[in-house]
């Protein structure tokens, strides 16, 4: 299981932060289909203390959005456990649940479907201030209301409060959306791909809403996004878990996994960041991977699901045996049978290259 998981410079790592806020412990989650049960999310395990930020990195179908899913307790794991503040959230009581699910809102990747169109701004934030009784009556549910645009930059609050979704842009409504999860006074918010349907421009101004959620209030995120830079800008004090059709390949703080990647998957996304300056772009390393085609989570290769595609797989090895996911440095875990051996032998795990003896040497174990 992953740990010690914190958002705490590196200098700081050996702070007792006491129990975390959430912690995911071996999730598995299977669905049906017409050819037998597929694996979506297998073995994900993590830790969140308060004001952690925690990004899920990968491409479609990695199974990021199922692991929001699960910690947001929205779909029960088919194997493992998902505990809030110390209990398993399937064995609290009806009232116990409830708070729980308050205490954990998501944000939806789509503004246009996740608002309700019949109803004003003011009507979706007053509902659930007045239906758990945070607010008293209507017109103290309306102040909240309008303190809430305000905490989202949603001015003048005259301008949003009355109108309906379909009069807003697309930037606007996401901020209705981050206002709305924060109606229950939140302590972890999910936030699955919150940025990726709005314009580049709405983009940076939304990140900074949530940043300032967790710089002032305390609150806590687990990020899904499939964009590196994005991680770059709003993660860049937290960690990343990047995963892989289903499987975490690589964990870390975000300037060590983006800076100084190990998994070849890693290196391949973080490869294709765009970067403003030329010179850096012609400079940054390219990696060829053997295929651009991912496997079929009906179809899943035998060992490493990445072998496949993996530039350094080892023949006889990478191909039957799954990595386990170990910790390679302070900082970094990693699943991958050819950066564990590089590290072991002593040697730069990013210097990756699997000569005729190193090859011998894992095939022996």
């Amino acid at each position: 299981m992953l740990q010690d998981r914190t958002v705490q410079p590196e200098t700081d790592a050996t702070i007792d932060r006491g129990e975390p806020i959430m912690r995911l412990d071996h999730l598995r989650r299977d669905f049906a289909s017409r050819n037998g049960d597929i694996t979506a999310v297998d073995n994900v395990s993590f830790d969140l203390y308060k004001g952690d930020i925690l990004c899920l990195v990968g491409e479609s179908g990695s199974g990021k959005t199922t692991v929001a899913r699960m910690a947001a307790g929205l779909l029960k794991p088919t194997r493992g456990k998902v505990y809030f503040e110390g209990k398993d959230i399937y064995e609290m009581s009806k009232k116990e649940f409830g708070e729980y699910r308050r205490a954990v809102q998501i944000i939806h990747q789509d503004p246009y479907a996740s608002l309700n169109p019949i109803h004003t701004v003011g009507d979706m934030l007053r509902a659930p201030l007045l239906k758990h009784k945070i607010c008293r009556n209507r017109a103290e549910a309306t102040k909240r209301a309008s303190e809430l645009l305000e905490l989202v930059d949603c001015r003048p609050v005259e301008n949003f409060i009355d109108k309906y979704p379909h009069q807003l842009s697309g930037g606007q409504r996401q901020r209705i959306s981050i206002a709305r999860a924060m109606t229950l006074n939140p302590r972890v918010i999910v936030a699955d791909e919150s940025v990726s349907m709005v314009d580049v421009s709405i983009r940076v101004s939304l990140l900074n809403t949530m940043l300032k959620l967790r710089n002032e209030l305390g609150v806590t995120f687990l990020f899904i996004t499939h964009d590196l830079s994005v991680v770059k800008y709003f993660a860049w004090e937290g960690n990343i878990g990047v995963m892989y059709v289903g499987k975490v390949v690589e964990y870390g703080r975000t300037p060590g996994v983006i800076g100084r990647s190990m998994h070849p998957y890693t290196r391949a996304l973080a490869a294709a960041i765009p970067e403003a300056d030329p010179d850096l772009t012609r400079s940054k390393e390219k990696l060829q991977l053997r295929s651009l085609d991912i496997p079929q989570l009906t179809e899943l290769p035998d060992g490493c699901v990445f072998h496949p595609r993996c530039p350094y797989w080892v023949q006889g090895l990478c191909d039957v045996k799954m990595p386990p996911l170990v910790r390679v440095a302070e900082d970094r875990e990693v699943a991958c049978h050819v950066v564990q051996a590089i590290v072991e032998r002593g040697g730069n795990p990013r210097d990756l290259e699997v000569t005729d003896q190193l090859a011998n040497e894992l095939m022996r174990k």
